[in-house]
């Protein structure tokens, strides 16, 4: 059955795309930036919880507090908003802020913090300022001033008293441009003066921490360093203090010792303390930077305990390039899950455990412009040899990396089954030094990819073995007790085009799935055939150089798109020369080219053959869609109905119909039959280069320049029945309607046409009842306007209007004013308004409209209609507007018409007096 409708089930968008990150503390829900606007997403659903509405300059800073209850937010404009923080199982909306300081600082703030009580809120600018807010009140508790530049970490430190509710120790860190750490009491009451000033650093420091027991400082920066600092007061060192017993009411400064220095041998920029629980209660540090890992340290041995993820290495500027955008800026602790969370310069957030070391999350913030998508297969766990389809999805986007996420929509009808199967928890295959431009997949689940370095890399799936929890504590809550992975590991590298490589196909497949021969195409007009025998034995452990079977120059400009046919012996090729060619393949593997497709007058970015039919599809640069034949190579059809260029296509439906994909942003659904586009998918801002095609023909995946990956799912047989019961439905409406007017029960038969929002047969139904009024004269009916006995022409109508209320009467104004518009309806429109006017008062008019908005209980395709090209909305003020024109208009028609009336009475007396008076003539001449 051909398919005619495809519904978005599921969008990857941008997490965030730049500027600060939090992180809740129980880890379900980060809150990041898409283009400058504020979102906090779930971790465990992969949905928006919530927008955060903020000024038009950018956010600077943002903190979420340990009870996950308030967001603070900084934005360049030096405001700050207090949130109500969205929770993870909350549904998209946008919040608003409960507090608002429009100044609070006098230059940009870069760090800010929430203490662990959830009440005060510090932040530290560029003019060397750290303030302090009352979350709840929003005044201003604390200002200390003194840093020599700016503010580049903050950190709360309390201590609980003996007695519950109370602190013994309520101190605030902080660390400035000019190599210092400060140490602040916020329990001293009149003093801004840090009671510790912390010097040993020769950079920035960028991470402060405070020891459990609150004796130890540690800073780390930029200089490499970390620094620890025994804070215990002089008097415990044997030592005089300074100053004496110092002021009344102020406490005593403490002289903190350098007890320790540790290189680190990286520009550090995140430092942090963890909570021991270990019995020996061992001070334990993390920190990350330039090399892009995460590292945890055993303070007083100033040893590497564990380390976390992939250090960076490498000189060239390329790969230099590679290593500033893989850096990490920040490391998020989150205590509750034993976790720790790094986010890199390219958008990605990697979560470990700290108690197994394994990865547990790897998010993909942004994926920029997505260049290509493919399914893979993966084998399904042991003892069974089959395999699962189409359980991840390929991305190629303009990075080096591809991406690779799980399609728990596809295989599995409940994600929740399985844990990792999170659209948040990606992958990303390294191996490739510059953008990967094409991405082929062979049924077998191998990925090739082919990039700008001129390197092809074969990846195969690998099911990693089994991991168990170390105890029920360990790991997010989405994270199965007993689960395994699969991983994709590089295993082969196709060397010797001259020039990016921009199209790629797996060829020659065995019943098994497995491919023989891999044929790619490159910007330097060349085809390669490569053998891939070598990969049928057992998987190599490092990647082997691949062998060229063939090479052949075949196109005169570069090589955008290539094809294989299903039984593996042609080759279709697509050019910027505007011509599209096919090969055959031979027994040794060589290529003869055997036809030329021309009549494109654009560059060819896309080529098919059809499953089905001896036929090949071609998609251009001409906006058109053209199909082959490959007996003659005669132009079968041409498909017109993009706006711009095609860029990817297939077949779909057993070969009966096209999905085409162009740079307007677009997907549309061909039925080759017919030559007509059956649906448009629309959820792109911009160019369509990825599309991808599920092995059941149930889903199609698009990816655009706008780093939107939307997953369509074929809904034909859905919509389908849902026609059939909305038709169903509709015949027994329409017969309920004609029963209630036969039996003149107008009340039921007014609520049920608005009900069916049918306003043609609720016109007729207040025309027919108008007809029956006595006639009048139009000054009659001028005079008699005030009247409200049997307005309409039925006191039963009349009724009904006045007891009509909610979204009934709303949609009979919307009406209303419809039917005022025109000159041939507006009598039936004035008699109904005027029927409706005499029995509302202006209050309940206004109360109707002002519960919480009356679209809220009107269905949709209703306020569609009503909110079309030339339709204002449904607020009172619209209607209002709509209906004053028009009815001054008609009674100024209406006065017109009196007046000529008396015209006329005049016309005829003058002719009754002519009469009268040519009879008196005639009689005086007899």
């Amino acid at each position: 059955m051909s398919k005619t409708s495809f519904r978005n089930s599921r969008e990857i968008g941008p997490v965030f795309t730049s500027g600060p990150v939090a992180l809740t503390s129980d880890g379900a829900t980060l809150v990041g930036c898409v283009n400058e606007e504020p979102r906090s997403t779930s971790l465990l659903s992969g949905s928006t919880t919530g927008s955060y509405q903020t000024d038009s300059s950018g956010v600077t800073s943002l903190a979420t507090s340990p009870n996950n209850a308030h967001l603070a937010i900084f934005t360049s404009s030096l405001s700050l908003r207090l949130y109500p923080l969205a929770s993870s199982s909350s549904i998209s909306s946008t919040i608003h802020p409960a507090k608002h300081i429009p100044r609070a600082h006098d230059a940009p703030v870069h760090v800010s913090i929430i203490d662990p009580t959830s009440t005060l809120v510090a932040s530290g600018s560029a003019d060397g300022i750290v303030k302090v807010h009352d979350i709840r009140r929003g005044h201003l508790t604390h200002l200390f001033r003194g840093h020599g530049g700016i503010v580049s970490a903050l950190k709360f430190f309390y201590k609980p008293g003996s007695t519950a509710g109370t602190w013994d120790t309520m101190w605030l860190v902080s660390a400035s441009a000019d190599s210092r750490v400060r140490v602040y009491d916020l329990a001293a009451a009149g003093t801004s003066s840090p009671i510790m000033t912390l010097e040993g650093h020769v950079s920035v420091p960028r991470g402060v921490g405070v020891s459990n027991d609150g004796r130890y400082v540690i800073s780390g920066g930029r200089d490499a360093v970390v620094l620890i600092w025994d804070t215990r007061p002089p008097a415990e060192n044997g030592k005089p203090e300074k100053g004496g017993a110092g002021k009344k009411g102020r406490k005593n400064s403490l002289t903190p010792v350098l007890v320790k220095t540790i290189p680190v041998l990286e520009r550090i920029e995140a430092l942090g303390v963890l909570e021991s629980e270990d019995s020996e209660g061992r001070l334990k540090f993390y920190t990350g930077g330039q090399k892009g890992v995460i590292k945890v340290w055993d303070a007083w041995d100033a040893k590497i305990l564990q380390t976390f993820g992939e250090e960076i290495e490498g000189s060239s500027s390329l790969e230099d390039d590679g290593e500033e955008s893989r850096q990490i800026l920040d490391i998020l602790y989150t205590p509750s899950m034993h976790s720790l969370s790094s986010v890199h310069a390219d958008q990605n957030v990697l979560t470990y455990s700290l108690r197994t070391g394994n990865k547990t999350r790897q998010l993909i913030g942004y994926n920029d412009e997505v260049i290509d998508a493919v399914f893979l297969s993966s084998p399904s766990p042991a003892p069974s040899a089959s395999r699962n389809l189409d359980t991840h999805l390929a991305i190629a986007t303009n990075s080096s990396l591809i991406r690779i996420y799980p399609t728990p929509d596809i295989h599995t009808a409940d994600s929740a089954e399985k844990g990792l199967l999170n659209p948040l928890n990606a992958c990303l295959l390294s191996g490739h030094t510059d953008i990967v431009l094409a991405l082929s997949s062979a049924p077998n689940g191998w990925l090739a990819s082919a990039g700008k370095d001129r390197e092809v890399r074969i990846w195969v799936p690998i099911r990693m073995p089994l991991q168990e929890k170390d105890d029920e504590n360990d790991m997010d809550e989405d994270v199965p007790e007993v689960f395994d992975t699969v991983k994709w590991t590089c295993v082969a590298i196709c060397a010797g085009h001259a020039e990016s490589v921009g199209a790629v196909a797996f060829g020659g497949l065995d019943s098994n799935g497995v491919p023989s021969f891999l044929v790619t195409g490159s910007q330097d007009r060349t085809l390669k055939v490569w053998d891939l025998s070598v990969l049928k034995g057992p998987t190599p452990s490092s990647p082997v150089k691949l062998k060229s079977f063939a090479t052949v120059k075949a196109h005169d400009k570069d090589i955008n798109a290539l094809d294989i046919a299903p039984n593996g012996r042609l080759v279709a090729t697509g050019s910027q020369d505007k011509t599209a060619k096919v090969f055959e393949v031979g027994s040794s593997q060589d290529l003869t080219p055997t036809g030329t497709l021309k009549g494109h007058k654009r560059g060819v970015w896309s080529v098919r053959f059809s499953p089905a039919e001896r036929v090949i599809a071609t998609g251009s640069g001409d906006k058109t869609v053209k199909l082959w034949s490959l007996d003659d190579w005669a132009c079968l059809k041409t498909f017109e109905g993009h706006t711009n260029s095609i860029l990817r296509l297939s077949f779909l439906t057993r070969g009966i119909q096209i999905v085409s994909a162009g740079s307007d942003g677009l997907v549309k659904l061909w039925t080759i039959r017919t030559d007509e586009c059956v649906t448009t998918l629309d959820a792109h801002e911009d160019k369509v280069w990825a599309l991808a095609m599920s092995a059941d023909e149930q889903t199609i995946v698009s990816g655009a320049a706008d780093s939107r990956i939307v997953i369509w799912r074929d809904s034909t047989e859905e919509e389908q029945l849902e026609k059939e019961e909305q038709r169903a439905k509709g015949v027994e409406l329409e017969q309920n309607f004609t029963n209630y007017l036969a039996l003149n029960d107008y009340r039921n038969a007014i609520l049920l046409a608005l009900t069916m929002n049918q306003p043609g047969r609720l016109y007729n139904l207040f025309k027919s009842v108008r007809a029956t009024r006595p006639t009048k004269s139009i000054v009659s009916q001028i005079q008699d306007i005030d009247s409200s006995q049997n307005i309409t022409g039925s006191v039963e109508v009349d009724q009904v209007l006045a007891t009509l209320s909610g979204s009934d009467l709303v949609r009979l104004l919307g009406h209303i004013r419809t039917w005022n518009a025109s000159a041939r309806t507006s009598t039936v429109a004035q008699t109904v308004l005027h029927a409706v006017l005499s029995t509302h008062t202006t209050e309940d008019i206004i109360a109707t409209f002002g519960k919480s908005g009356p679209e809220d209980d009107l269905d949709a395709e209703f306020v569609r209609a009503l909110k079309g090209k030339d339709t204002p909305g449904m607020d009172l003020r619209s209607i209002v507007d709509g209906l004053i024109p028009y009815t001054e208009r008609h009674l100024s028609r209406a006065e017109r018409l009196v007046q000529d009336s008396f015209v006329v009475d005049y016309v005829l007396g003058e002719m009754d007096m002519g009469i009268a008076l040519g009879g008196l003539d005639a009689m005086e001449v007899s």
